[in-house]
């Protein structure tokens, strides 16, 4: 990949940026590769990354042996040069990590509780942070800020179970309530933009720079990457496939049609358990009930591939990305069922459809993206969206979606 750089010194910081970048997605790298990457001379390159050294941003990894000449000097990002907090809020549920440079977790705190307030989720995150950097997850001095995921309409879309206590979150400034107790760069996108942007920079963007996630939590969700970054449309509302209609039944044309996201999420597979008397407290649990449960999970699995299959044939068709990438919290096995299912659908319609993928970060995809906006800016990446400095959650109280 040929990267742009500028050789005037007015360009110091974004050649800075750009080197970091390249270190970031491709190292190890030696410095002769930087120069050809970049296009800027090798002493440029030298320049830059001598800094870098200086600010322990990067680490001289190891010698490449086996080439003519004295054995190349690689460089990595150095884990211990940055860190970044990731907090997810969730109807279901709140997630806060600690993430190195590199996207490792390093520390881990997690409460199951549905419909958290805004003010519990605050102390829960001011307590966490105190915690963090008392066991040595975080360092203060090298905290590239906090990443926030978030659903929008958080307090507004009524899902199962909404108690009216929770439309508080409508008119709640979450920036201004972190910055009470927490004097770093706080940066805020909706969940399923936080999901894809951990799986650009640590999961299969690498190998798919343009794709479609799809995020299978309490609600659904969607974002649309392409060429490494998050497109978000002209009204910032791109990716969002749990509001597309879909025909509720099969009356057509007369019928019934609703949005997939009205009709499939976890809250509503475990609303119809609940209903059949199978308690489900968290998703792991799915895997642990017995035949008839795992019979009424399955058959959700298929109505659900039915649905998702139309949805994603559509969107091969307008955005055509490399491929389709399903995550979030439904367990890595259930996803993969899932994706046999759509698979066999699109093959019983007689229909072409991108290539089909689960997630490769864990259930935790989206706190981890959450922290990987943090670190994106810091490290100056591509993926850095400048609307996440300012973005705030979306909120509409005309917004009315029952699921």
């Amino acid at each position: 990949m040929k990267l742009s750089g500028a050789n005037g010194s007015q360009a110091a910081i974004r050649n800075r940026a750009m080197i970091l970048g390249a270190i970031h997605r491709h190292g190890p790298v030696s410095r002769t590769e930087l120069a050809e990457k970049s296009r800027l001379t090798k002493q440029a390159v030298t320049r830059i990354v001598e800094r870098l050294l200086d600010d322990r941003l990067v680490v001289e990894a190891r010698r490449r042996h086996g080439l003519r000449g004295q054995p190349a000097i690689e460089l990595e990002i150095n884990p211990d040069g940055l860190c970044s907090i990731g907090l997810h809020i969730d109807r279901s549920h709140v997630t806060i990590l600690a993430v190195n440079a590199i996207g490792q977790v390093v520390d881990h705190e997690h409460h199951e509780t549905p419909f958290m307030m805004p003010k519990a989720v605050m102390k829960c995150l001011k307590d966490t942070i105190r915690d963090f950097m008392r066991r040595g997850a975080i360092n203060k001095e090298r905290l590239a800020g906090i990443g926030v995921a978030i659903p929008d309409w958080l307090g507004e879309v009524d899902v199962i179970g909404l108690p009216e206590r929770y439309r508080a979150w409508r008119d709640f400034d979450l920036r201004a309530a972190i910055a009470e107790f927490a004097d770093y760069p706080v940066f805020i996108d909706n969940d399923a933009n936080a999901a894809a942007l951990g799986e650009v920079e640590y999961g299969l963007g690498d190998e798919m720079p343009t794709f479609f996630y799809i995020l299978v939590n309490a609600c659904l969700g969607g974002s649309l990457v392409v060429d490494g970054r998050l497109h978000k449309g002209a009204s910032g509302l791109s990716g969002e496939i749990g509001w597309v209609p879909l025909a509720f039944d099969d009356s057509f044309p007369d019928g019934e049609t609703r949005p997939i996201g009205d009709m499939f999420s976890l809250l509503i597979l475990q609303d119809r358990l609940a209903r059949q008397g199978f308690s489900v407290g968290r998703p792991s649990d799915l895997l642990a009930l017995d035949a008839s449960g795992k019979a009424i999970v399955d058959d959700w699995l298929k109505a659900f591939a039915v649905k998702l299959a139309e949805a994603i044939i559509n969107v091969g068709m307008i955005a055509d990305p490399d491929g389709i990438i399903i995550g979030g919290r439904l367990p890595a096995l259930l996803i993969d069922r899932l994706l046999l299912y759509v698979h066999d659908e699109v093959a019983k319609r007689g229909e072409t459809a991108p290539s089909l993928h689960r997630a490769a970060a864990s259930a935790d995809a989206v706190a981890l993206g959450a922290a990987a906006i943090a670190l994106a800016h810091r490290l100056g990446l591509p993926s850095a969206d400048k609307a996440q400095i300012t973005r705030t959650p979306l909120a509409n109280s005309d917004t009315e979606m029952a699921v």
